[in-house]
């Protein structure tokens, strides 16, 4: 049985404890305002851009596009681009974005096709180590980085633009998370290359809007300057960098929510704990007590 001494250090610790949990909690809090509104500014975007290209590429011919945009025509060789947070202590945040790549993962090579993994991350690079070190060619780290910006995006973009034309892969997916709430994270798989022009993007948070290709391709008709081959290859590139850049900035929001959600639990939790170290520190104390006075009587009675 632990003595007085022992609970009153216990209850010291877990209250230091509170105090941190609570003061990350309000750290995440302030972040996530931030943080949302910078994921629901890249949103419209990255779904003009998107829309665009449909636009560009309906009345491009096959034989033109460039390869960034049709890939190589096999589906042999895949590269798997997972983002996640540089940090834990964010629930299951990480560990679901992951979980969905490594479904992925299976599913690819239950039917013989290769796979390779860039990590954009230390918490998914650390668990996808695990289970997958020789699939892994790439870690791009943004612990230096205070605020996710457009150079981060095209650092990854160009990475993955380098080993496209290296031949390495086919088929390039994307996993993030988009921020829906506080409380909800939704991860999600995009095709970068060949490019998914059928996407589906959040206009605000909780609401879903989901546009077809040919709803777009049939709105409008366009005349291009210089022509469309030569628009269509600067678009791609950039639309490339704008899909990651928009993966990035809704990590970014989804982490701080779900960090907020945690520290939330892990402070009632420790206050939940300080209350039962309380009770049983009293009722150990008043045990103590009358242990002594029963001591005290008896020793007076035998006098």
């Amino acid at each position: 049985m632990a003595s007085l001494k022992d609970l009153r250090d216990r209850i010291a610790s877990v209250k230091a404890t509170q105090k941190i949990t609570k003061a990350m909690q309000m750290v995440a809090a302030a972040k996530l305002h931030r943080a949302q509104e910078a994921a629901k500014s890249a949103r419209p975007y990255a779904q003009h851009m998107a829309t665009l290209l449909a636009h560009v590429s309906a009345d491009l011919d096959p034989v033109d596009a460039p390869p960034l945009m049709c890939g190589t025509g096999r589906d042999d060789k895949h590269l798997l681009v997972v983002c996640t947070a540089e940090r834990g202590l964010c629930g299951a945040f990480n560990t679901q974005i992951v979980r969905r790549a490594r479904e992925h993962i299976n599913d690819l090579l239950s039917t013989g096709k290769t796979v390779k993994i860039l990590t954009v991350g230390k918490k998914g690079a650390d668990i996808l180590l695990r289970d997958f070190k020789a699939l892994m060619i790439d870690h791009i780290d943004l612990r230096s980085v205070k605020q996710i910006s457009f150079a981060e995006a095209a650092k990854v973009s160009q990475c993955i633009i380098d080993l496209f034309n290296e031949g390495v892969f086919d088929v390039c997916t994307l996993f993030y998370s988009e921020f829906v709430s506080v409380v909800n994270q939704c991860p999600k798989a995009i095709n970068l290359i060949p490019v998914d022009t059928q996407k589906e993007f959040s206009d605000e948070v909780g609401g879903i809007r989901k546009e077809k290709e040919s709803e777009i391709v049939q709105s409008a008709v366009y005349d291009y300057e210089p022509d469309a081959v030569s628009l269509v290859d600067e678009l791609v590139s950039r639309n490339l960098s704008i899909q990651v850049f928009h993966a990035l900035l809704e990590n970014v929001a989804g982490e701080m929510g779900a960090k907020m959600s945690a520290m939330d639990n892990a402070s009632r939790n420790a206050g939940e704990m300080i209350n039962k170290l309380t009770v049983r520190y009293n009722r150990q104390r008043q045990a103590q007590i009358t242990t002594e006075l029963i001591e005290i009587i008896a020793g007076a009675e035998a006098l």
